[in-house]
């Protein structure tokens, strides 16, 4: 699934979800900075981290108050980049969700194809 177009490999795993969205932004963020580095970067949600991708949630997760950013800006900062966005089918059901509950883009993968992409990455980093 890596292209071999970039010789800077990183997957990021999200396993946290809309219950907790203090670590919602920051995998974005990270694989956007990534991206611009022209590395190739990928954001593979599994357990609740599929909940972030919601497309009745995007709009709504973000800080306290009217300083900073939605987590729309954020996932399209990313994905402007270059970034792709993968989720775990097993995930989807646990989460009561559809592929069509979620925002366009995202691309639905299994166990082994997560396992081929973590053991070629240079880097494999969990939130």
């Amino acid at each position: 699934m890596w292209t071999d177009e970039s010789e800077t490999r990183i997957l990021y795993v999200q396993t946290h979800g809309i219950a907790d969205p203090g670590r919602s932004a920051t995998p974005f963020f990270l694989a956007a900075s990534a991206a611009a580095m022209e590395f190739e970067v990928m954001i593979y949600f599994t357990m609740y981290g599929p909940t972030l991708l919601r497309r009745d949630v995007v709009d709504r997760i973000g800080p306290k108050g009217e300083q900073g950013q939605r987590l729309r800006y954020f996932i399209e900062q990313a994905t402007g980049l270059g970034v792709r966005l993968l989720i775990c089918q097993m995930s989807l059901d646990l989460n009561d969700l559809r592929l069509d509950d979620l925002i366009d883009g995202v691309e639905m993968i299994g166990g082994a194809a997560f396992n081929d992409l973590a053991v070629s990455a240079d880097a494999v980093i969990s939130f």
